[in-house]
């Protein structure tokens, strides 16, 4: 536990700061700037990658993960640059639900994957690391999205008790929910056995 260092003026500012920097839909901005569309009339409607791989630009959906992750990993820097380590896992929460549920967009945004990703590898790279190679692994072996997304998001947790940051575990444990949540859709239809692969259908 942290001993609360943090006024509230300042603990408003990390959450919205960090907010605001989540938010960034960047997958829509790239597919207009890019001249591919509305991301959310296209596939699933979502804004994040493997919506943007659908319409057939590898480098356009690569930009949208990276840039994803960044808005994540940037929040958890500059937190804990001025603030400290209190400060980062606030950022870091703020960001990935900016993400999530964005308010420009009427609360409607990304499953959050590649925002926590960056989250992680800028809190505890290691945890990081862990977690995208549990994403990589799964992608690559069973070629679906969700399901690689799911992995890598429970691997946080896990990873963090394995590798000595329990101080981190709850923390991500809690994001982990808000993946599993977002994917809730995605849990039916791979239960129903109709969950398409990378690159066909919705995620």
């Amino acid at each position: 536990m942290f001993e609360m260092a943090i006024s509230v003026p300042e603990l408003l500012l990390i959450l919205g700061l960090s907010y605001a920097m989540g938010a960034i839909p960047f997958g829509l901005i790239l597919a207009r700037l890019m001249g591919l569309g509305d991301l959310r009339s296209i596939g699933s409607g979502n804004i994040g990658a493997t919506n943007v791989l659908r319409t057939g630009n590898k480098a356009a959906a690569a930009m949208t993960l990276v840039l994803d992750a960044l808005k994540g990993a940037g929040a958890v820097l500059l937190a804990r640059a001025v603030w400290g380590e209190e400060a980062a896992q606030m950022a870091g929460l703020a960001a990935f639900l900016g993400h999530l549920y964005p308010v420009w967009l009427g609360f409607r945004g990304g499953k959050g994957v590649a925002t926590l990703l960056g989250v992680a590898l800028a809190l505890a790279w290691p945890v990081g690391l862990a977690m995208c190679a549990a994403w990589a692994a799964v992608a690559k072996l069973l070629r679906i999205s969700s399901v690689a997304g799911m992995a890598g998001a429970l691997m946080g947790p896990a990873a963090a008790l394995a590798l000595g940051y329990g101080a981190k575990t709850g923390f991500l444990a809690v994001m982990a929910g808000f993946v599993l949540w977002r994917h809730r859709a995605n849990i039916a239809r791979l239960l129903r056995g109709t969950e398409p692969r990378i690159g066909a259908g919705k995620s």
